[in-house]
């Protein structure tokens, strides 16, 4: 096996058998299944702490199948509106007990809350029983801090924080790596296998759940080399965020232990939109939120319904910071998660040879058009683990790697920022939460219009910041184009006009 180089003077190489992209649960799973099965691991990842990545912010928890299979299963096709595949969701049920208790349980020592008689199983939205393993509302930030931990420590893993990756290694169809920048010096990893784990695409809207690192590259780097992508039209938006300034999410668990919204009128709305009220689907939560914040001004999650300090300590202190009272908490929907993405079969294989792809950035099927909630945390760790197996085992082979020219000035201080103002003004316009198939149009041809402005610079530029705004052109023009074209199901919400019902766009 090949051994990981120490970072040195630019312009070096790092050989190694397995480079993973991203550090969340998906980036850390591959990691260690790929470490496990005796490969040298190159882990780089953006960030410079935890908290950069999304699965950091995760509050809900993880679901696990407990003694019923079958439940989940159809519990998940249900909330994707009987869109998802049902071969993918076969691999998520039938792995999701195993992978949870070996990784989270066994090896990192997860402490998910405890009722006295065993975990503390938590119910959200479309789940049809309890079955959401999570420590308060905050599991993400109590599971990745280990599990990075517990990789800092494997003699077989070297981590690279606050290192872009921008652009793949590529001949012929297949992988040999990627082109690193860090500080301004960039270098060329070659790899027996690449794994994207490099989140979703929250940057490109103007509210969201997600850091704002989320441009979509691994997305943009695959699609840019020959990679398939789908189901990109399906962006899903949380409908409980808090509407002000320092947006956080207010957890779906906050609505599975009995929350109600309520409109500017203080009545509550969701017996009237769906049977299920608080915890139907995703798409239809935040579509009837959306609609009620334009009809009377606001909507508030009233969680006095339960015992809300005791249960979710950590939302309402956020709470109390901002004088925020209980029982009217502000909330909108927010961009939080990217159903479609590269597209992958049950190992994480992507289209090109040695490519592989796990987590938000990858379209395993398991969502369909729209995801039922805490099942992105399980489909990363499952995916995650598979494909790091999968991934061992190839030769790192040095390729003719093509010629990053900076040649031309710095750019202006403020281009990059003035670019992604236009951007995501035309996606919050026109390719949000409910969108018409004229406003799609526009925001294809301006989004085209503008990827050509951005790529022009790109020729002769090298920039971490240039090319994370070349990512989010990219995969903006991806989700705009695919929106035209694929079935309005789910997250994906069509109508001819601008209205339909007062529901509105903007």
């Amino acid at each position: 096996m090949t051994g990981s180089k120490a970072i040195g003077d630019a312009n070096r190489t790092d050989d190694t058998d397995v480079l993973v992209v991203g550090n969340g649960i998906a980036g850390c799973s591959a990691a260690l299944a790929a470490a496990r099965d005796g490969a040298s691991v190159f882990l780089v990842t953006k960030a410079t702490r935890p908290e950069n990545a999304a699965t950091y912010r995760a509050q809900g928890g993880i679901a696990v199948t407990r003694d019923a299979p079958e439940s989940l299963r159809t519990d998940v096709l249900r909330a994707s509106a009987n869109t998802a595949n049902p071969d993918a969701i076969d691999v998520l049920v039938e792995n999701a007990n195993d992978a949870v208790h070996d990784v989270l349980i066994d090896t990192l020592g997860i402490p998910f809350d405890g009722n006295g008689d065993g975990f503390d199983y938590g119910t959200e939205a479309a789940h049809s029983e309890a079955r959401i393993l999570h420590v308060d509302a905050s599991t993400g930030r109590h599971l990745l801090g280990p599990f990075c931990s517990h990789l800092h420590s494997h003699p077989r893993v070297t981590i690279r924080e606050d290192t872009a990756v921008l652009s793949l290694l590529t001949h012929e169809g297949c992988v040999h790596g990627a082109t690193l920048e860090r500080d301004g010096e960039t270098w060329e990893t070659y790899a027996g296998a690449t794994i994207l784990a490099t989140g979703g695409v929250g940057a490109l809207y103007g509210t969201t759940t997600n850091p704002d690192s989320a441009t979509g590259d691994g997305i943009a780097m695959a699609a840019l080399a020959g990679a398939e992508t789908a189901d990109m039209a399906y962006v899903q938006f949380h409908p409980t965020a808090y509407a002000g300034a320092d947006s956080f999410l207010v957890s779906e668990a906050v609505r599975g232990e009995g929350a109600v919204l309520r409109n500017a009128d203080g009545d509550r709305f969701m017996p009237e939109y769906h049977p299920d009220a608080e915890l139907a689907p995703r798409d239809i939560v935040a579509r009837a939120v959306q609609r009620e914040r334009d009809r009377t001004g606001e909507v508030t999650l009233d969680a006095t319904p339960l015992d809300f300090s005791g249960r979710f300590p950590g939302l309402a202190e956020k709470c109390n910071d901002r004088g925020i009272p209980h029982d009217a908490i502000p909330v909108g929907p927010s961009e939080h998660f990217l159903c479609g993405g590269i597209a992958v079969d049950d190992r994480g294989r992507t289209t090109l040879d040695r490519l592989f792809a796990v987590g938000e950035c990858a379209r395993t099927g398991v969502h369909g058009a729209n995801r039922l909630a805490s099942t992105g945390l399980l489909e990363g760790l499952v995916w995650g683990l598979r494909a790091g197996e999968a991934a061992v085992g190839f030769d790192a082979e040095s390729i003719e790697s093509p010629t990053l020219l900076d040649s031309d000035p710095s750019l202006p201080s403020e281009f990059i920022e003035n670019k992604f103002f236009r951007l995501r003004r035309v996606m919050d316009e026109c390719v949000g939460l409910c969108r018409t198939p004229g406003d799609l149009r526009r925001a294809a041809a301006t989004l085209r219009r503008l990827k050509g402005e951005i790529d022009a610079y790109v020729r002769t530029r090298t920039s971490r910041e240039l090319y994370e705004l070349r990512s989010a052109s990219v995969v903006a023009l991806l989700v705009a184009r695919d929106a035209l074209e694929a079935e309005p199901v789910g997250c994906h919400h069509v109508s001819e006009g601008r209205l339909e019902g007062e529901i509105r766009a903007d």
